[in-house]
């Protein structure tokens, strides 16, 4: 048994890598992810701070605002890099764009490059936003989240105080606590990751050893590398998944520690 991050995620590529020591648990960067998004290095962009949706589309490219009046938008599949924005027939390399109708309710954010957020989503710092990332219709981001490139946080789906690793893809219908999706996760439409226990105090982790305190009243799940769940899956607080492991639909993850390449049924 290896609960470490090192055997649940290859964090080689992934831009907020310092978060995760290596041979650490994984849930301890949940614990410092708040003041890692304390003291990190905002850009300095006015975001609009109108009390209520944008009224007009933005395009943010090399740290401006832009007016999307005056441009034209291919809005081609951000997570595969076809966002595209032109001015006049030139290319605005790495723009991204966020569509009227985006809330914008206070607190940092940083967007990447080429990242797509619709309309219709809300959007509460401090946030992260890596490069190339789809934030769709009716997401809502509840502050403290940490989403990495190529991500997909969907239709109606809730996340807050959580980390997205590279490619990983909550894309309908999802509940995301205090949790963290590791590199090409995907998560089946409905899938829940409830993060507090019924009982209450701290959440442990059930391991074959005997059970491993987190410190934390409120932890989720957290899924190794190429994890997937199924339609309307859900884990119960305090679940950790290894690589490639499978959630079949309709199926309640009991709490614990899950080996790599596990199948729950």
């Amino acid at each position: 048994m290896n609960l470490a991050n090192a055997s649940l995620f290859d964090l080689s590529c992934y831009a907020h890598a310092s978060l995760f020591g290596a041979e650490e648990y994984p849930w301890q960067a949940l614990v410092r992810l708040k003041t890692y998004l304390a003291e990190y290095p905002w850009p300095q962009i006015a975001w609009p701070r109108n009390p209520g949706p944008l009224p007009a589309t933005l395009v943010l490219h090399e740290g401006m605002l832009l007016d999307a009046g005056e441009l034209a938008i291919d809005f081609g599949e951000a997570t595969k890099g076809r966002l595209r924005v032109f001015r006049h027939d030139t290319l605005l390399e790495g723009a991204s764009v966020l569509m009227a109708g985006v809330v914008l309710a206070g607190g940092p954010l940083s967007l990447g490059k080429g990242v797509l957020i619709e309309s219709g989503a809300f959007i509460k710092g401090p946030v992260i936003i890596g490069d190339q990332s789809e934030i769709r219709q009716g997401a809502y981001l509840r502050g403290h989240c940490l989403v990495g490139a190529r991500c997909v946080v969907g239709h109606v789906t809730e996340v807050k105080h959580a980390i997205f690793l590279d490619d990983a893809k909550a894309g309908h219908f999802a509940y995301l606590g205090d949790s963290i999706l590791g590199n090409e996760v995907n998560l089946g439409a409905g899938t829940k990751l409830a993060n507090l226990r019924f009982t209450g105090g701290d959440v442990p982790v059930k391991t074959p050893a005997g059970p491993v305190s987190s410190g934390l009243r409120k932890f989720g799940a957290i899924l190794g590398d190429k994890t997937q769940t199924g339609c309307n899956s859900v884990t119960n607080p305090g679940t950790v998944l290894g690589k490639k492991s499978l959630v079949l639909p309709n199926t309640t993850v009991p709490s614990g520690w899950h080996p790599d390449n596990s199948l729950i049924r």
